[in-house]
């Protein structure tokens, strides 16, 4: 998949038509690029999960056109001209564990594959290869997915997506319920294979660190529409806005506005740090600066 992903003037409206119809997506413009990390975020009810089902395309949009690989997705598109795109745009949605329904392990992660037309003896390869790459053990295999612990039946889930070898990946909140170490080890493996095979991430979180620490750019959504988009820095450094669509900056950012205010000084008009390596960097500069002028002092 060469080139962007891109929403043309794209509405979604649920049960359009009926009394009960809903609309989720209103004039929804963007470009998602190739090969980077795109975030995308808003509060509850905002309309990130109505604009990353038309990704793969479970959804099609009421009025407008997604354009995906250079194929056109309209109201009007066939479903079995689509089948092709469901296989390059993969979904990991929050909880994936929720969809497992084989009696093993390794027949889960085998399905995908199949159902795109993989013999069995290539299913299966690719089926072990992808159980290996989420740190699940050889020696659960043959078991049934149920009888997992439920941080080990996410890892067969995201198998299975990864099954399919899409070009883009997008994740729901994928560490949604995991503890510390297992949002870390499932983040960073996402954006290895990100890094080692070119794939495009799509990341809808809530987690404004991990926006910070890993996204290229950034998609503001509020009431079904973008309202903003950027790197992060850009975004982050409008704080009032993000406050009227109820959005957090990163901790590391918080914590040295802060810092500022109690040490009067005017060094966060200067500098943003929305990571934790950047905070520490700033932290040794205002440390080092506020010695030296002590010496100074001294020294008059």
């Amino acid at each position: 998949m060469d080139n962007p992903i891109v929403f043309n003037n794209v509405d979604h409206i649920y049960n359009a038509g009926s009394p009960f119809a809903v609309s989720a997506l209103k004039n929804v413009n963007l470009s998602i690029p190739k090969g980077k990390i795109t975030a995308i975020i808003g509060h509850t009810g905002s309309g990130k999960s109505t604009l990353i089902q038309h990704l793969n395309v479970l959804l099609r949009p009421t009025h407008g056109t997604v354009k995906i690989n250079d194929v056109e997705i309209t109201a009007d598109s066939k479903n079995k001209n689509l089948k092709a795109l469901r296989k390059q745009v993969s979904v990991v949605f929050q909880f994936p564990e929720s969809q497992l329904f084989e009696e093993t392990v390794l027949k889960d992660v085998m399905f995908g594959p199949l159902n795109f037309g993989v013999s069995e003896e290539e299913a299966e390869r690719i089926a072990r290869e992808k159980l290996s790459l989420v740190g699940l053990p050889e020696n659960l295999y043959d078991r049934s997915p149920f009888d997992l612990s439920g941080g080990q039946m996410r890892r067969v889930a995201i198998a299975g997506v990864l099954a399919l070898e899409p070009s883009v990946l997008v994740l729901d909140e994928p560490t949604a319920g995991l503890d510390p170490a297992g949002q870390k080890y499932m983040l960073e493996m996402f954006v290895n294979l990100h890094r080692q095979q070119n794939l495009t991430l799509v990341l809808v979180t809530h987690q404004m660190e991990d926006v910070a620490l890993y996204a290229d750019n950034v998609i503001v959504m509020e009431n079904g529409t973008v309202v903003k988009t950027g790197e992060p820095l850009e975004i982050f450094k409008d704080e009032d806005k993000l406050e009227t669509l109820q959005l957090s900056l990163p901790h590391s950012l918080q914590f040295f506005k802060d810092i500022d205010t109690q040490l009067d000084t005017t060094y966060i008009k200067e500098t943003q740090p929305i990571t934790v390596d950047q905070l520490a960097d700033e932290i040794v500069k205002i440390k080092q600066s506020r010695t030296l002028k002590s010496e100074v002092s001294q020294n008059v």
